[in-house]
Order: structure tokens, then C-alpha cells, then sequence
């Protein structure tokens, strides 16, 4: 039995659906899963088969709380079936929408509405299980590269007496944790012109609300007048100061999180390719 049959099979939804049928399922991107298109009834789901050993380090449970809390806000597509087992899920399929990418977000409409989504994700979504720990896990991944013998990359002390400043300065004021995306890829914004959704919540958590507008802001390359648009439009009006300051933070941290778990990968990798 193929996989996607063995998924199908676990699903009631899906009984006595062909994976065969080439016309009801379609094939559809993912990085670390994979996706279908399965068309039923007159209705349209996505189908996410999880990737291999990756619940290893995804909280399966974690991510269906997530999941199902922001759907029931609104900003996430309407989960159908979630097995937390492994994270075999079913999603409505979002109609009319497209899926974002830096180009797409040029529009500064586009960057409203995503900044309107996180509004009602920060603010009418339940809590979520986990917390997100951005300072934690800078930490993990430099205890993993100092166990792995793999050397920081080039500039990153400077780059660390700058993360410690911002921490103290961000940890002297702290926010309330709110329910967080935490890893806005411009590819898990989903807009149909009117409405935005934000799909994904692997990664999901707990967090300080300026993290995902920093994040979404690094990850699309935005520019002033989009970093501008995101934040007028999830304070409805001019943003406080303050808060500016700790959007701009939380992009430098993004950077610096990347600086480091770039190495970690390669150190992965060479560690495998060792053994």
C-alpha cells in the first residue's frame, strides 16, 4: 500500500476514496511534507502527510492545539482531521486564494491584511501549549555547535554582544505572551484578496506579538513603507514607539537565529556523514 492510500485509509472522511483517481487528487508543494489536493463531494481538502521523522522534533500535540485555535479565529484554514500521533492532518481547502511570496507582498494591501491576521491570531486565539523561548534556543544551538566542534560563523561575537544588549533591553519591558505563528514564511500566508490566512503551525507558539511582524518582515525583504503598512494595520492606526522598537529587535534576532542554525544543519550533516 502506498502511502497516500495508507493516509487515505486512516481518515473516515476519505473511505473508499481511489488514490488512483487521478481527477480528485492532485499533488501539491511542500518542503517538509508532503500535500494533496483531494477533491470530494463538491468540497476540496488538503491533504498533509507528514515528512519522515519529523515528529522527532515537532510537538505533534502542540501543533494540533495551535492548529485548531487558530482556525476557530479565523486565521487558519479549518482543520478537519488531525491524528497527533504523527501529524497526519486535513484542512479545508481555501478557496480563491493564492499563496504569498516576497513579490506578492510588494502590495502594501496584501501587507495589511497579513498584519490584520496576526491582530486576530494575537488576540482572539486560545493560548497555545507551548511557549516560544527565542533566547533559549540561541543558547540550545550554541551549546550544539560547541558539542558538535563546529566553529561560529564569521562575525557572530560581534553579533552576540548585540544579541545580549537587545535581551536585556526587551527582557527590562516585557510583553505578555500571546498565541504566535513564529515562523512566517511569506509561502504560509494564503490571501484571497479580501481575507488572509495564515497556514503552518509546526512551530508554532507562545510568544511576544512583535516577533511574527519582525519575522514576516525578514523573510519577505520588506522595505520601510511595508514594514509601515504591516504595523498600521495591526494597530489600526500609529503604532506605539515602543513596540516599533521591539519589531526591529525581533528582525536582527531573526538574522542572528539564522546565522546559527545554518552551521547546525552543516554540522548535522557532517556528523552524518561521519558516522
Amino acid at each position: 500500500m502506498s502511502d497516500l492510500a495508507a493516509a487515505l485509509a486512516r481518515i473516515p472522511l476519505f473511505a473508499g476514496v481511489d488514490p488512483a483517481d487521478g481527477p480528485a487528487i492532485t499533488r501539491l508543494a511542500g518542503l517538509t511534507n508532503v500535500n494533496h489536493l483531494v477533491a470530494l463531494g463538491g468540497e476540496r481538502y488538503v491533504l498533509r502527510i507528514p515528512g519522515a521523522g519529523t515528529s522527532e522534533y515537532i510537538d505533534r500535540v502542540a501543533e494540533e492545539r495551535a492548529a485548531r485555535s487558530a482556525a476557530v479565529a479565523g486565521v487558519n484554514a479549518d482543520v478537519v482531521f488531525f491524528d497527533p500521533a504523527d501529524g497526519l492532518m486535513v484542512t479545508r481547502f481555501v478557496d480563491g486564494a493564492v499563496t504569498m511570496d516576497p513579490e506578492r507582498f510588494r502590495d502594501l494591501a496584501a501587507v495589511a491584511r497579513a498584519g490584520r491576521a496576526f491582530r486576530r491570531l494575537h488576540t482572539t486565539a486560545q493560548p497555545f501549549a507551548v511557549d516560544f523561548q527565542l533566547f533559549e534556543m540561541i543558547d540550545e544551538y550554541k551549546h550544539l555547535l560547541a558539542a558538535k566542534r563546529a566553529k561560529l560563523p564569521p562575525g557572530y561575537d560581534r553579533l552576540q554582544i548585540e544579541a545580549d544588549a537587545t535581551r536585556a533591553a526587551l527582557a527590562a519591558r516585557p510583553r505578555p505572551m500571546v498565541p504566535s505563528h513564529c515562523d512566517p514564511l511569506c509561502e504560509n500566508f494564503l490571501d484571497t484578496g479580501e481575507r488572509m490566512y495564515v497556514i503552518d503551525y509546526e512551530y508554532s507558539g507562545n510568544n511576544d506579538p512583535m516577533w511574527d511582524l519582525g519575522d514576516l518582515s525578514v523573510e519577505g525583504g520588506f522595505d520601510g513603507d511595508q514594514d509601515a503598512a504591516l504595523l498600521d494595520a495591526y494597530f489600526d492606526g500609529a503604532p506605539p514607539p515602543a513596540d516599533v522598537s521591539r519589531m526591529v529587535a525581533y528582525r536582527a534576532m531573526c538574522d542572528l537565529l539564522t546565522l546559527l542554525t545554518d552551521p547546525s544543519y552543516r554540522a548535522h550533516l557532517d556528523c552524518i556523514g561521519a558516522a
